[in-house]
């Protein structure tokens, strides 16, 4: 392994994204072999690095690549850990042995919806940077009356307080009154902008889903609070939707990873249960599936063949 930037580094092994690493730095929250880091650090496969009270040692590859769909119920929170006590989405998806969650972007308390999460830093990069213009799209609940013009000016755009914003489309989803639902599109995520888009308008939303991102659709059957792993071939899919290049390196150790569970399978019905044999490890989404090396039995796709016109 050539030396590489520490925040490349650990957002890498998924310790966060550049940026949060960037920004420990700053904070002199992290150490390399007892010194403290400096943006522009590089760091070698053996380092040893201090990421706040975790110790790191520099790998030249990563553990098994991972991407979560979590649907977030309303009332938890998109931070590690909330001063207040309230729950948050870190929680509840739970903790990972190696590395650790990032999430990729947010939703505010009273929001729901889908949730990305991963364990490997570039990615989480890629899908976040605004050079990406990766499609977000929210089915949204208004109170009040919207008129032609309002459209009009949410498709223009707004000037707030952080610059010029828009909806890229909105769709009228249908309903009265009250419960009129609209369907709207960003290619930003700024702090709650599709709130203050129609706030702009004087128009209240009462109710805010994110149902996809990206190419990545919320499934239909996916029960709020609950979570989901991508398939193999769908993290292989988002690579390339982000023009990220895919580590060829993985498909080796997933290669390995089902050998190594077919054989134990093998030795467990030839000797029994009793055998000496190690059980393969599985992990169990909450959804119920059972899944070897991480990717799941089930082979039906989460990603959206077809963009759908709502």
């Amino acid at each position: 392994m050539s030396q590489e930037r520490v925040q490349k580094a650990l957002a890498r092994m998924g310790y966060g994204s550049r940026r949060e690493i960037e920004r420990l730095i700053g904070e002199e929250k992290i150490r390399i072999n007892g010194q403290l880091a400096k943006l522009g650090d590089h760091v070698s496969e053996g380092d040893k690095v201090n990421v706040g009270k975790r110790r790191v040692v520099i790998k030249s590859d990563v553990n098994r690549i991972r991407v979560l769909i979590y649907n977030k119920p309303e009332g938890e929170i998109c931070t590690q850990k909330d001063e207040e006590g309230r729950k948050t989405v870190f929680q509840s998806i739970g903790r990972l042995k190696d590395g650790r969650w990032i999430s990729v972007g947010r939703l505010d308390i009273n929001s729901s919806g889908l949730l990305l999460f991963t364990n490997y830093g570039e990615l989480a990069n890629h899908l976040m940077h605004p050079s990406s213009e990766i499609e977000r799209e929210y089915a949204v609940r208004v109170h009040g009356e919207v008129t032609k013009d309002m459209i009009k000016n949410l498709l223009k755009g707004v000037e707030l307080e952080d610059g010029l914003l828009k909806f890229d489309q909105i769709i009228d989803s249908g309903g009265q009154g009250s419960n009129h639902w609209y369907h709207v599109i960003i290619k930003e995520g700024k702090n709650r902008e599709v709130r203050r888009l129609w706030q702009s308008q004087d128009v209240r939303v009462s109710r805010l889903t994110r149902v996809r991102y990206g190419n990545i659709v919320l499934p239909r059957d996916l029960k709020v609070g609950r979570k989901i792993e991508l398939t193999l071939d769908e993290i292989k899919s988002l690579f390339a939707d982000v023009r990220l290049e895919w580590p060829e390196s993985r498909d080796e150790i997933a290669s390995q990873i089902r050998k190594k569970a077919k054989n134990t399978s093998i030795k467990q019905h030839l000797y029994g249960s009793g055998s000496k044999a190690k059980p393969a490890r599985t992990s169990q989404s909450r959804t119920g599936q059972s899944n070897k090396g991480g990717l799941r039995k089930d082979a039906k796709s989460v990603k959206s063949k077809v963009k759908r016109k709502r």
